[in-house]
């Protein structure tokens, strides 16, 4: 009788396929084999004519992602990844759903996880807003001739002239480098992302896995560090090593739980730098244990500007949930600074499927609440707003800040940028690229001056790009863009939406 275990296997919807005519295995070529981290390409002994045994890469159809890595390492275009996917008969049980039982049904119960952001069919607002140009009436600007002001600042604002400055943050660009951990990430990864923030004008953030200390003195000035309920690696000279501190309160992908490092991936200088000890689980709880109101959240962030001495920024990050604008309202007043929304497309290393797909709110939606609610408040002065989670282009970014974003956070595009093919596997150790890995042999596949020189052409671009938008409006100062959402039209919304959006219909 035949075991039941076959009746559980789930069916790999990638492998690759070799053109074996291209392939030149035969001379001992093996790249592929090993360059794949997965363990999707073997190498099988081949007997030539002349006798001569030669290893030939073969798909074992069991572990491919579509990370692309053995694509584009191929010397000879002899690789290409190929979508097999699953199918049912049955229309409203998916191919995703089953795979999903299946997996449940043969692993004791575990909970599915996956890297990197929603996936799910929830409108993307992005896609239906639209910037209104200039045409007869109103010259645009030629950004080329024209100067062009992208510089923002992030901070508390004086009321009225005379009154106390306050601490602020100068970005040359409107974009800053998103919370990812050493841990989660790659120590040469937040080396380069440092090194590219450093020379650009603009900030990185360590996330809630501490700061190295090879990298404070250099780039402290140009780093935000995080205060997580886990508090790794928090202590006053953490706190004093960078331009600002964010206490993180939730992230965009698992809103409302916490967070886990396994022990296999807590290694010496990890250990170090979260201060926790070597091969022990870092867990970060889902509450802060000290934070159960805005009272506590306000006695945090006077500790910290007291521990700062008040010289720095405090931000306080939250996931974008469905009364954010209340939420928002009462972080302002508590004294913080900078408030950071993640939208429910934000990315992660590592979340549970069902929280990811089911839980939070799109970051359009949520950032022009909070925007819309500060300034009925007139409090608008008081903090600044940043925007993250599914920003994905240049025109993503300014039409954040048009719905009232001061700035925008990006980190998938990051990592992107680095190479990564986003097969969601982030919480493996396994990446090809060894962005979100520490384990020697693929730790070092990333070059740091490389990395660093990818993330600032990014910068450049998309600031390049933002320049002619801004142009096309006939605006030269992006802070005249802040909340202007008189230049955004919406297309295929409806009434509920675009009075939450605050943008009028394409058209009117």
């Amino acid at each position: 009788m035949s075991s039941m275990k076959n009746n559980w296997k789930t069916i790999p919807p990638f492998h690759p396929e070799i053109d074996y005519s291209r392939c030149d295995y035969k001379n001992g070529c093996n790249i592929c084999a090993h360059e794949c981290s997965w363990g999707e390409i073997a190498l099988k002994p081949e007997k030539l004519d002349n006798g001569t045994v030669v290893y030939k890469p073969v798909a074992n159809l069991t572990s491919c992602g579509s990370c692309q890595r053995c694509v584009k390492m191929c010397p000879y275009n002899a690789i290409h990844i190929v979508h097999s996917p699953m199918y049912t008969s049955h229309g409203y049980w998916t191919p995703e759903y089953v795979g999903n039982i299946w997996k449940q049904s043969s692993s004791e119960g575990g909970v599915l996880l996956v890297g990197n952001g929603a996936t799910g069919p929830q409108r993307r607002y992005f896609d239906h807003l639209m910037f209104d140009a200039c045409q007869v009436t109103n010259p645009s600007i030629d950004p080329l001739r024209e100067p062009m002001e992208i510089r923002t600042y992030l901070g508390r604002r004086p009321a009225k002239l005379g009154e106390d400055t306050f601490p602020l943050l100068k970005l040359e660009v409107p974009i800053m480098f998103g919370a990812m951990s050493f841990g989660a990430l790659n120590l040469r990864v937040h080396q380069a992302e440092a090194q590219a923030t450093k020379e650009i004008g603009t900030y990185w953030n360590t996330g809630e896995g501490g700061f190295h200390r090879s990298l404070r003195q250099k780039y402290g000035a140009n780093t935000i560090v995080q205060v997580a309920s886990g508090r790794f690696g928090v202590s006053e000279d953490y706190l004093k090593s960078a331009a600002a501190v964010e206490i993180k309160i939730g992230q965009g992908a698992k809103p409302g739980i916490g967070g886990h490092l396994p022990g296999e991936k807590v290694s010496k200088a990890i250990s170090e730098t979260r201060m926790i000890p070597e091969g022990s689980d870092a867990l970060s709880p889902a509450p802060h244990h000290d934070i159960y109101s805005i009272e506590d959240l306000r006695q945090l962030i006077y500790a910290i500007k007291e521990a700062t001495e008040y010289k720095v920024p405090v931000s306080v990050k939250i996931a974008a949930v469905h009364n954010v604008a209340a939420i928002v309202s009462g972080i302002a007043r508590a004294g913080a600074d900078i408030i950071a929304i993640d939208g429910f497309r934000g990315g992660t290393g590592a979340t549970p499927l069902q929280i990811r797909q089911n839980t939070g709110i799109p970051i359009e939606l949520a950032i022009a609440a909070a925007d819309q609610r500060l300034r009925e408040e007139g409090i608008r002065n008081q903090v600044s707003l940043v925007a993250s989670g599914g920003i994905q282009c240049s025109s993503d970014v300014l039409k954040a800040i048009c719905l009232g974003a001061d700035a925008v956070y990006i980190a998938t595009p990051v990592l992107i940028a680095l190479g990564c093919g986003m097969c969601q596997r982030c919480f493996t150790g396994k990446c090809a690229y060894g962005i979100t890995t520490n384990k020697p042999g693929l730790a070092e596949r990333i070059d740091i001056d490389e990395a660093a020189w990818a993330l600032k052409n990014l910068l450049h671009a998309w600031a390049e790009e933002i320049e002619e938008l801004m142009g096309s409006m006939g605006i030269n100062a992006i802070e005249a863009l802040r909340g202007n959402r008189d230049r955004l039209r919406g297309v295929g919304l409806n009434e509920e939406e675009l009075k939450i959006l605050g943008v009028k219909h394409a058209g009117a």
